[in-house]
């Protein structure tokens, strides 16, 4: 059952621990996004995840976890998925440019909806697969949550390492196996995150310096 209210204090209050507080505008298009979330899940498989109240915590605060390490700028969300971290990242910054890749047609006809059910001009949907991806600017950041090992993702990302980018993946438990089968010419940087309501751990690896690096 979808208790929208439970929801809202659940969402304001993990916020809060986190250092964010959210507006009205905030509270309100999340809040959309969750209902729309709940509703397609039901007849697509969007998520593995059923209760909402549990969906607060696994997708809206934890999409906001990253927040505080995201450069402003255009950013790309390799491996969507039903619009996360995405989505709740463009809420909170509007005047940021979110693109939201993924090659699951189901999947980004929900983010389609979603994008303009909730009115976020800065969201652009797109449905390819990353290695095939032909950006048409320069990203500051590529994000990527639960997409794939962290080696397979930064080659299939190749051609999006412009210079100056940085690439943040979210992870569970630190995968320091992953780690070690990147580029040695890569720094990466392994910040602990905690998000409210949510027990598994989560850390963010973020990968930098990665311009020029076909020259090496």
């Amino acid at each position: 059952m979808y208790d929208s209210a439970a929801c809202r204090q659940r969402l304001v209050a993990g916020a809060s621990e986190m250092g964010l507080d959210l507006d009205a505008r905030q509270q309100a298009l999340m809040m959309e996004f969750l209902a729309l979330l709940v509703k397609w899940n039901s007849a697509y498989n969007l998520t593995a995840v059923r209760e909402p109240l549990e969906m607060v915590g696994r997708h809206l605060l934890d999409s906001l976890a990253l927040l505080p390490h995201l450069k402003p700028g255009p950013c790309l969300d390799m491996g969507t998925g039903a619009g996360v971290p995405g989505i709740p990242l463009a809420i909170m910054r509007p005047d940021s440019d979110f693109v939201l890749l993924d090659s699951n047609s189901k999947k980004i006809r929900f983010v389609r909806q979603a994008k303009l059910e909730l009115g976020l001009v800065n969201v652009q949907p797109v449905h390819a697969r990353v290695e095939q991806y032909q950006a048409d600017r320069p990203f500051k950041t590529l994000i990527a949550r639960a997409f794939t090992a962290l080696p397979n993702m930064f080659a299939l990302s190749a051609g999006l390492h412009q210079p100056g980018v940085e690439i943040l993946a979210m992870k569970g438990s630190i995968p320091e196996q992953e780690i070690a089968q990147l580029p040695a010419h890569v720094m990466t940087d392994v910040i602990p995150l905690r998000v409210p309501f949510e027990a598994g751990e989560r850390c963010l690896v973020r990968i930098g310096q990665v311009a020029g690096f076909h020259a090496k």
